[in-house]
């Protein structure tokens, strides 16, 4: 979709002014799935947050080398083991010309607490933000806090009298799909600006002309469409009609690398898949099994875990384009236990007699949910496992839905077996374990992924302690020893971290990161 003439005439005298090509430069992207919603506090979900980062920002950012940088604050200090202060950055404005202030940032971390956000663990430990002035914010915590930083690279500001007047000062309830005005419309200070939302159609957004920050790309317009079908992507890539696919299927990369039109590029991600089981209810809600919850057992997870051929998964469903795993982070987060990183040893005999000693001798049957456009080869995977564990006589449905569906339905735990995909962008190890493995504390941080609704108190108590320890050696031993807690409860199933190719014309230049955003402000055609 091309620009309106106004507006690429304003587009082109900003790229002059900025030295950087007059041609306007449209970049025409694609993946398997949409966008969740523009709410940037609605939904935490890795390519969500990767999209409206473009358009909202943050008061530190992460720079291509994924160090710490300012953003909207300029500067940060400790005032004391519960106090940070923050110099904003001045003249920075909102994309409806209003100037941004502390009152905004004040706001925002208010909204990004509230009932219906789920993007509490980035404020884990926050009891507030105070403002000074017009410029200058104090966030107080509960006692130390060494990974605020870290955190707030995920909390998106938003303008509060926007936000006041368009109704939306708490954050859309996505889980049970609240339709809000910040659903499909956003007003941020980022480089780019959004222009239309198409829910599973398209959704585009311009360069953003009173932009404070440096662009290194020249992209002024960004075209994203959601395209299901993994031939008809690539065919869209090899015939020219987008320029860059974020997900192409593992099969197809040696054939895209032989081409001299198409640029491959790899590198592993920070990001974890596993499966999860409903440990809470008396009885599954998916299941043969009446009047009882077979998850509950150890014996069956373990019997779940043995089944499991991740090796298998790598090589016939993956490419290679996975490393098994036995833990629920990669080794790119801070407080990775390496030694504690061996997938187990598939043996199905022993998964078998687990399986009668639990009570279960000819198996059960049971619904694995799972996503169909969120992460690579995510559908296959879930029928592979299940024709590995119908070997143990376990009788696996794949419910096989896009992330649109599959995502509020997980996380109002209306599930007994799901699959799920969890990325680190604090890079600590603290977000995956209060996330995922802390016993579920409802409207907290604590426990807010953990839809099995997994619980150790020792666990607990060791997460508890890591929230506020900050010698990072006392941190990794912490995060080691919930990590073997954890296996010998066969608490969750870790499948692999994701390794990930992107595929784009050859004219186009990126920068990948081990989070496996697309920043568009560094991309460059040619």
């Amino acid at each position: 979709m091309s620009a309106t003439p106004v507006l690429r005439a304003t587009t082109l005298a900003v790229l002059v002014a900025l030295g950087l090509s007059a041609e306007a430069k449209t970049l025409r992207f694609t993946s398997q799935g949409d966008i969740s919603t523009i709410d940037p506090h609605g939904n935490n979900e890795g390519f969500t947050n990767a999209f409206l980062e473009n358009i909202y920002e943050t008061l530190v950012t992460r720079g291509k080398d994924l160090k710490i940088e300012p953003c909207l604050a300029e500067s940060w200090t400790q005032v004391s083991p519960t106090v940070t202060r923050f110099k904003l950055r001045a003249g920075v404005k909102f994309h409806d010309g209003s100037p941004f202030t502390a009152d905004d940032v004040v706001f925002s971390v208010q909204r990004a607490l509230a009932d219906t956000s789920n993007f509490k663990p980035y404020l884990a430990g926050v009891k507030e933000a105070k403002k000074i002035d017009d410029l200058t914010i104090e966030v107080i915590t509960a006692g130390p806090a060494p990974v605020l930083i870290p955190q707030l690279t995920e909390v998106r500001i938003m303008s509060k009298a926007w936000s006041t007047k368009h109704n939306v000062t708490k954050p859309q309830d996505f889980k049970n799909k609240e339709e809000t005005f910040a659903t499909r419309n956003a007003n941020g200070t980022g480089p780019f600006i959004l222009r239309t939302r198409e829910a599973d159609v398209k959704t585009t957004a311009v360069l953003n002309s009173n932009w404070w920050g440096k662009r290194e790309g020249n992209v002024t317009e960004i075209v994203y469409q959601p395209i299901k079908s993994d031939g008809t992507r690539l065919a869209a890539l090899i015939s020219g009609e987008v320029d860059f696919v974020l997900d192409p299927p593992p099969q197809d990369i040696p054939r895209l690398k032989q081409d001299t039109k198409i640029k491959v590029v790899e590198g592993n991600e920070n990001r974890t898949v596993f499966f999860g089981m409903d440990q809470f209810r008396d009885e599954l809600l998916y299941s043969s099994v009446k009047g009882k919850n077979p998850f509950k057992d150890k014996r069956v997870r373990e019997a779940v875990l043995l089944s499991i051929d991740t090796g298998a998964i790598k090589t016939q469903v993956m490419r290679g384009l996975s490393v098994p795993s036995g833990v629920m982070f990669a080794p790119q987060v801070d407080g990775y236990p390496k030694d504690l990183d061996k997938p187990v040893k598939v043996d199905r005999e022993k998964a078998k007699r687990l399986l009668a000693e639990a009570g279960y001798p000819n198996g059960f049957e049971v619904t694995l949910d799972c996503p169909n456009n969120r992460y690579v080869a995510d559908e296959k995977i879930c029928v592979a496992t299940a024709a590995m564990l119908a070997q143990v006589n376990i009788k696996v449905k794949v419910n096989a839905q896009p992330r649109t569906i599959w995502s509020p339905k997980i996380q109002n735990m209306d599930t007994s077996f799901y699959m799920l995909g969890w990325g680190v962008p604090t890079f600590d190890s603290q977000y995956s374990l209060q996330s995922l493995l802390r016993t579920r504390v409802e409207k907290s941080a604590d426990g807010d992924y953990n839809l099995g609704r997994y619980s150790n108190p020792k666990v607990d108590a060791l997460i508890d302690s890591l929230k506020s320890e900050i010698d990072p050696k006392k941190r990794a031993a912490i995060a080691r020893e919930v990590t073997q807690l954890h296996q010998a409860d066969v608490g969750h199933i870790p499948l692999h971290h994701q390794v990930i190719p992107w595929a784009m014309r050859s004219n186009v230049s990126v920068v990948h990161r081990a989070d496996n955003r697309l920043t568009v402000k560094w991309v460059k055609i040619n």
